[in-house]
C-alpha cells in the first residue's frame, strides 16, 4: 500500500518540479517575507523586539492569503484534471484504490508545499539570523509559522480535492477554487465584522462570533499564531481577537486538525463516485 501512495505522491513532485510550481512558490514566499523583513526594522526598535520575531508576527497575516491559494492552485485539478485527460482510468486499472491515489496525491502536494514554504521562509530566516537581527526564540517563531502554515495548506489542499470531485471540468474546478479563497480568505472575515458592527454587544458578539472564528481554517490559523506570541502589541487586529476569545488558543490549531480531516474524508468519499 505505502509503495503506491508513494509512487503517486513521488509523480506529483515530479509534476511540480517540471512544471516550475515548487520554483514559483519558495520565490513568491521569499520575495514577500523579504520585503516584510525589511519593512519591519521600524517597529522592531520601536517595540524593543528582534526583527524575527516581528517578521512571523507579519507573515502570519500574510500566509493566510498566500498559502490557501497555492494549495488551491496545486489542487483544483487533482481529480478532474486527471479525468479530462483520460489518465485517472488508467492509473485506476493498476492495484490501487481510489483513497490511496488521494493519498498519495495529498502527500506529494504537501511536499510540494512544504519545500517552498521552508525555502522561501527559510530563505528571509537565515539572511536574518545572519545580520543578527533574530534570536533563538525567533526562529522557534519562525519554525512554528511554517508547520501551522503547511497544516493551513493541506485543509485548503483538501478543499481543492472537494471541489476536483464535484467538477468535470478543470476551468469550473479552477474557478470555484478562487470563489472559495475569496470567501473563506476575505468575505467571510467581512462578513463576521458587518454582524459585529450590527450588534456588538448581543448574544452574536459574546457567544456565536469566538466559534464562528474557528470554523473558518485562514481565521484559526491566524488566532494561533498571533496568540502563540503575544503579538497584539505587534499588529492587532486578530491578535487583540485572540486574546479576549473564551477558549484556549490552542483550540485554534485543533480546529485545523479538525478542519483538514473532514475535508480529506469527505474528499475521500466523493471520489468514490466518480467514473474514470
Amino acid at each position: 500500500m505505502f509503495s503506491r501512495i508513494f509512487t503517486i505522491a513521488g509523480q506529483e513532485i515530479r509534476i511540480g518540479i517540471r512544471n516550475r510550481w515548487i520554483l514559483l512558490a519558495a520565490i513568491i514566499l521569499a520575495v514577500f517575507s523579504l520585503a516584510l523583513a525589511m519593512l519591519g526594522s521600524a517597529p522592531a526598535g520601536t517595540l524593543g523586539v528582534d526583527r524575527l520575531t516581528i517578521t512571523v508576527a507579519s507573515l502570519a497575516s500574510l500566509s493566510v492569503y498566500l498559502v490557501p491559494l497555492i494549495a488551491l492552485l496545486l489542487a483544483f485539478d487533482a481529480i478532474c484534471g486527471e479525468v479530462e485527460r483520460g489518465t485517472l482510468l488508467m492509473t485506476l486499472s493498476c492495484p490501487i484504490s481510489r483513497s490511496e491515489f488521494l493519498v498519495g496525491k495529498a502527500l506529494g502536494h504537501t511536499l510540494v508545499l512544504a519545500f517552498a514554504l521552508v525555502a522561501g521562509y527559510g530563505l528571509t530566516a537565515g539572511l536574518l539570523v545572519a545580520l543578527g537581527a533574530g534570536s533563538l526564540a525567533g526562529l522557534t517563531d519562525f519554525v512554528r509559522l511554517i508547520a501551522t502554515s503547511v497544516l493551513l495548506g493541506i485543509c485548503f489542499l483538501a478543499i481543492g480535492y472537494v471541489l476536483s470531485t464535484l467538477t468535470r471540468q478543470s476551468r469550473t474546478a479552477a474557478a470555484a477554487s478562487i470563489a472559495v479563497w475569496l470567501f473563506l480568505v476575505v468575505l467571510y472575515d467581512l462578513a463576521l465584522l458587518g454582524a459585529l458592527v450590527a450588534n456588538p454587544s448581543g448574544v452574536f458578539a459574546s457567544q456565536v462570533f469566538p466559534y464562528a472564528v474557528l470554523l473558518n481554517p485562514a481565521d484559526a490559523f491566524r488566532l494561533f499564531n498571533l496568540a502563540a506570541l503575544g503579538a497584539s502589541d505587534l499588529v492587532g487586529g486578530m491578535a487583540g481577537v485572540a486574546e479576549a476569545l473564551p477558549f484556549d488558543p490552542a483550540l485554534a490549531l485543533a480546529s485545523l486538525v479538525a478542519f483538514a480531516g473532514a475535508a480529506l474524508t469527505g474528499s475521500a468519499m466523493l471520489i468514490r463516485r466518480i467514473a474514470p
